[in-house]
């Protein structure tokens, strides 16, 4: 991963086209995916390619394969297979100039067999144009055992953007694996208080967030449309300098399919078209 600052041009305006995707990379003798491992995520990593920020998570087992025919020039180093890695990988054609990876505290089940967490990445968009990106993997499984341990991610992750990002726009895309409609999960409060702007609320949901409900029974993500909540997720959020403007939110079903049809992991990716723009300070 190059660190070194990149003479950027020194425009005040621009587009971001972003994906998250979980990748399914545990070892195939244990991975829910259909299709074969290797040329599956093979296919991935040539399939990101068009994709200007990409987040993937479970990137565990077959990182060689996700870069061999890749053409993002900043690339995170990889940790390693289970059970070292935490899966979180950030492909960019903007340079990444500066990043660290933090392990979650709480965790539930097999989540605790590898060190799970976010990652976090400053991205330079231009000359002095600077972005805070955030990729997160949080605790499985709808029941009230892992339900405390993702509450407990999400303040985490919460704490460390209010210490490590104040006042810096944002973006965080990942596998929060939680649902604005189930009432254990406290992804509603983590949102308000970071001031955080939900893409797919936003654009598809006309702005409102989902009520949570009784006896809420996820769907299976590969089920996932346009139309619904899903628990790979896409926020953002503006400063005093910088404004985004989501458009074109989108779930790549199609996209990520090999040519029998078959779904190349066992998430759906989805992606967002970001336009952002600096604000002119005023004259006094």
């Amino acid at each position: 991963m190059n660190m070194v600052y990149v003479d950027m041009p020194d425009v005040s305006e621009g587009k971001l086209n972003l994906l998250t995707y979980n990748i399914a990379g545990l070892p195939e003798l244990i991975s829910s995916a259909v299709t074969e491992r290797a040329p599956s995520i093979t296919s991935i990593g040539e399939l990101v390619n068009p994709f200007d920020i990409v987040n993937v998570q479970e990137d565990f087992n077959y990182n060689k394969f996700l870069y061999s025919k890749n053409r993002h020039s900043y690339r995170t180093e990889n940790m390693g297979g289970i059970p070292f890695g935490d899966g979180l990988s950030t492909l960019s054609k903007y340079p990444i100039q500066d990043f660290e990876r933090v392990s979650w505290d709480a965790c539930n089940g097999a989540d605790c067999l590898t060190p799970k967490g976010f990652s976090y990445a400053r991205i330079q968009l231009a000359k002095e144009v600077f972005i805070d990106v955030y990729n997160v993997h949080a605790t499985a499984q709808d029941d009230p055992d892992a339900a405390i341990a993702r509450q407990k991610n999400l303040n985490q992750l919460k704490n460390y953007i209010q210490k490590n990002s104040a006042g810096q726009p944002l973006l965080i895309m990942g596998d929060f694996n939680a649902h604005y409609a189930y009432a254990l999960d406290n992804i509603v409060s983590f949102q308000g208080e970071l001031g955080l702007v939900d893409a797919w609320v936003n654009l598809k949901n006309s702005g409102k967030i989902p009520q949570s409900k009784q006896n809420f029974v996820a769907m299976a993500a590969l089920e996932l449309t346009d139309d619904c909540e899903g628990i790979d997720k896409i926020y953002y959020r503006n400063n005093d300098q910088m404004v985004f403007e989501a458009k074109n939110y989108q779930v790549q079903k199609k996209l990520f399919q090999n040519r029998a049809g078959q779904d190349l992991s066992d998430h759906c990716a989805v992606s967002l078209q970001l336009g952002w723009h600096l604000i002119k300070p005023s004259v006094q």
